[in-house]
């Protein structure tokens, strides 16, 4: 064993565990960071990047066979699915470069391949080493789950860790779960000539505003997607080419491939948590809200702390424990502030609470402020004015807000701004936008929310009226 001491040890190399390393060490600290697996983890590899790279070749097979509306004749795409997962790997070989060992080693930091595994509350080993730590950062992100179905383990079947291996074309492509990973690839797939099913044991798109997620589905469903809800997975059965999927209720499903995407788990398998006074929950590692574990000289970040399991959430969740880890100050994590988007075609996005949270949380003191996307001017030139945005409004500050539509991830974005700062509905009503632009719909939406305020006063009336007399 070779033995090494360090004042900040990183275990797995994803954005959260990244983020930490390189801060650190260009602040001046010793790091070393630990990965058994891929460098960049699994956005870059399995997640967020090949995803979004695969819906665009989505969106450029679905405008050539759309196009007619604008005075250019329809073409039948002709798809290339090994050419389109040719296209996703090489996306992942441009940005693998920033997540590299090379360019951390740059930074100064020590990069082991290999896993971690905890000896002692201070020690982990790795390998042939065994490293001596002041300070532990655990972010070994998630993986996916797979649910204990009856017969699944008979059957070939993709994740999202071996669906963008896959070059063959699938015939009819079962998925199961219709959560934003799920739906996400349905609808990829689904324009690039694929016939899909989802499988949903509960509502598609569940976790968003309804109303919100009827208008994502609806379309989806106009682009021929079959998805069944109320769907619970009851037995699976076949083999490569002709797989079953039986529901509950009776209904069966058969199809060439069967994607699996029900959601994620914790990955804490490999650590040896125990060793180190470290507890766990259902979710994940049990963390306070400085992002400390039971061992408080160990952190928890991004998806294994077991809270919302978004990139830009371990990207943040690096910054908070900076503060705490190398500068010893107080540092808490929020979640008030945190936006997620669906890349689905519309988008839908969302930051706080949905309409039906943000009633039960604030009652009579909530306004809620609409804008229908389908009076946007700019969208409306590109054929594409349909989706709805609402804002969850307290005491003249946005709480909440849930967008359905173009640009969805987007236009979260000013929100994130103004819920982060605290900043009232009156400051994105102050804002000038320019014409034509999408990003007028937030503007549109604080226009709505004061309206009532200054065209249906009779107070407002009246004091114009006396003004108008009065003023030469």
């Amino acid at each position: 064993m070779q033995d090494i001491k360090t004042d900040v040890l990183v275990i797995g190399a994803g954005s959260g565990g990244l983020s930490v390393a390189a801060g650190a060490a260009q602040m001046g600290a010793d790091v070393t960071l630990l990965e058994g697996h891929e460098m960049g983890g699994d956005c870059l590899n399995f997640g967020c990047v090949p995803s979004k790279a695969l819906i665009a070749s989505g969106k450029a097979a679905h405008g050539q066979a759309h196009s007619s509306i604008y005075g250019v004749a329809d073409q039948v795409p002709q798809v290339d699915y090994a050419a389109a997962k040719a296209h996703v790997k090489d996306v992942i070989a441009q940005i693998a470069p920033v997540d590299s060992q090379e360019r951390f080693e740059g930074f100064g930091v020590r990069v082991i391949r290999e896993y971690g595994r905890f000896v002692s509350p201070k020690v982990v080993e790795a390998g042939d080493h065994r490293i001596t730590a002041r300070r532990v950062v655990i972010a070994t992100g998630s993986s996916p789950l797979v649910p204990p179905i009856p017969g699944l383990d008979s059957v070939p079947y993709l994740t999202n860790e071996t669906l963008f291996d896959l070059t063959e074309t699938p015939e009819h492509l079962l998925i199961i779960g219709g959560g934003p990973i799920g739906m996400e690839m349905a609808q990829a797939h689904q324009r690039l000539g694929i016939k899909v099913t989802v499988i949903e044991g509960a509502k598609a798109l569940g976790r968003d505003d309804p109303e919100m997620a009827a208008i994502v589905l609806d379309n989806l469903r106009s682009e021929g997607l079959e998805i069944a809800e109320d769907a619970m997975a009851k037995q699976i059965s076949g083999q490569a080419g002709a797989i079953t999927v039986e529901t509950q209720d009776g209904r069966s499903f058969t199809g060439s491939h069967l994607l699996v995407a029900v959601g994620r788990k914790a990955n804490v398998d490999k650590l040896n948590l125990a060793a180190a006074g470290i507890e766990t929950t259902k979710t994940g590692i049990k963390v306070d809200d400085s992002m400390k574990t039971t061992n408080r000289k160990v952190y928890a970040i991004g998806d294994v702390a077991g809270g919302a399991q978004f990139t830009h959430v371990a990207g943040y969740h690096a910054g908070v424990i900076i503060r705490s880890a190398l500068f010893g100050l107080p540092a808490k994590a929020r979640t008030d502030h945190i936006p997620y988007a669906t890349y689905t075609d519309p988008e839908l996005a969302q930051i706080g609470p949905t309409e039906a949270e943000a009633r039960k949380i604030y009652g009579d003191k909530l306004t809620v402020a609409r804008f229908e996307i389908d009076h946007n001017d700019r969208l409306i030139a590109e054929r594409k004015a349909k989706g709805l945005i609402k804002a969850m409004v307290v005491k003249g500050r946005p709480v909440g807000v849930s967008i359905a539509g173009p640009q969805a991830g987007e236009l979260i974005n000013l929100w994130a701004l103004v819920i982060a700062n605290k900043l009232k509905m009156s400051a994105v009503a102050g804002m000038v936008a320019p014409y034509p632009t999408v990003g007028e719909i937030n503007k549109r939406v604080a226009g709505a929310y004061f309206s009532p305020q200054l065209f249906d006063n009779p107070k407002v009336k009246r004091v114009v009226g006396f003004v108008q007399r009065w003023l030469p």
